[in-house]
C-alpha cells in the first residue's frame, strides 16, 4: 500500500482565496488489488475484485475511486485476436524492416481512425476512439506469450458505465471507475498510464477564474485529474505483479456522469500533429 501525503497551501485570510473544505483532505492512499488468477471472457470484474478485497478484509468505502487496468477488461469483453488468423498487408515489408510482428502492425492499422506518424519502427496512430497512440493501443504482453493480441475496449467509457453499476449493485456505494492504459509522450521517455475510460466523476477539474493564495485570478487551470488518478495508480499496478486495479481513497473527486472525450484535444486546437 502506498501513501501519497497531499501538501496544501496556507490559504489566505480571504475567503475568495480560501480553498473549498473539502478540498483539505491531508493524504491520499493507493490500495492495490491483486487477481490471483487470469480474467477470461465473460467474467465479472467486479466479482473478481471484491473476491480479492474480501481475502484481504478490505471493503470499498464512501469517496473510493476504483482504478482498472484496461487488459482485464478488454479480457473479460472477449477483445483478444489470434494473431494466426491475420495476414499481412503491405506493412509486412516495414515492418519487416524493424524486427517488427507484421500481424500487430496490421491490427493497429485496422483499429485505426488514422496515422499520425510512421517512422523508425514506431507507428503511432489516432484510434477510433480518438486516443493518439502506439499501434492503436494493440497489446501482446501479459496476454498468452504472444499468441494473441489484445485490443482495446469498444467503448471504454460504456465498459467504466457498467463496472460502476455492478460494483453499485455489489456494493450500494456510488464508486467512481477509471480505465486505464499506459500511453508515451511527445518529448519524453518512458509510459505513463492515462484514463481512457470513466464513469461516476468528472475528468477535469476547472479552476479558471478561482484565485490562487497570492490573489491571482488563474486562467488556463483545466487540470486532467483523471489522467493524474491513472498515473498515481501505476505505482501500485504493474504488469509484473498480477495487480491490475487498485482503490484511491481520499481524493474529492467531483461526481458526474463522466466521459474520456474532455480530455481529447480536438485536432483544431492540437499544434503538434
Amino acid at each position: 500500500m502506498i501513501r501519497a501525503r497531499r501538501i496544501t497551501q496556507r490559504p489566505a485570510a480571504e475567503d475568495e482565496h480560501k480553498p473549498a473544505s473539502n478540498e483539505l483532505h491531508p493524504e491520499i492512499r493507493l490500495i492495490p488489488i491483486a487477481l490471483a488468477n487470469d480474467i477470461k471472457p465473460g467474467d465479472s470484474i467486479a466479482e473478481k475484485l471484491l473476491q480479492s478485497l474480501r481475502q484481504k478484509e478490505i471493503e470499498f468505502e464512501p469517496g473510493d475511486i476504483l482504478v482498472v487496468k484496461h487488459k482485464i477488461v478488454s479480457k473479460a469483453e472477449g477483445r483478444m485476436v489470434d494473431l494466426a488468423t491475420i495476414k499481412s498487408s503491405a506493412s509486412a515489408a516495414w515492418a519487416k524492416k524493424y524486427k517488427l510482428d507484421a500481424r500487430v502492425i496490421e491490427l493497429a492499422l485496422r483499429e485505426s481512425r488514422s496515422v499520425i506518424r510512421r517512422k523508425n519502427g514506431v507507428l503511432i496512430t489516432e484510434t477510433r476512439h480518438g486516443f493518439i497512440c502506439a499501434n492503436s493501443g494493440v497489446d501482446v504482453s501479459n496476454v498468452d506469450g504472444g499468441r494473441h493480441a489484445l485490443l482495446l475496449p469498444t467503448d471504454p467509457d460504456l465498459s467504466a458505465r457498467d463496472l460502476h453499476r455492478e460494483l453499485k449493485k455489489r456494493t450500494a456505494l456510488s464508486i467512481p471507475v477509471l480505465i486505464t492504459d499506459s500511453f508515451g509522450r511527445p518529448w519524453r521517455e518512458g509510459l505513463v498510464d492515462f484514463c481512457i475510460g470513466i464513469a461516476g466523476m468528472k475528468a477535469l477539474r476547472d479552476d479558471r477564474g478561482r484565485r490562487d493564495p497570492h490573489g491571482y485570478k488563474l486562467q488556463a487551470s483545466l487540470e486532467a485529474v483523471a489522467d493524474e488518478l491513472a498515473g498515481a495508480a501505476a505505482l501500485v499496478c504493474g504488469k509484473l505483479n498480477r495487480t491490475p486495479a487498485c482503490i484511491i481513497r481520499g481524493f474529492p473527486y467531483q461526481p458526474a456522469r463522466g466521459r474520456t472525450r474532455d480530455l481529447l484535444r480536438p485536432a483544431a486546437n492540437d499544434l503538434f500533429r
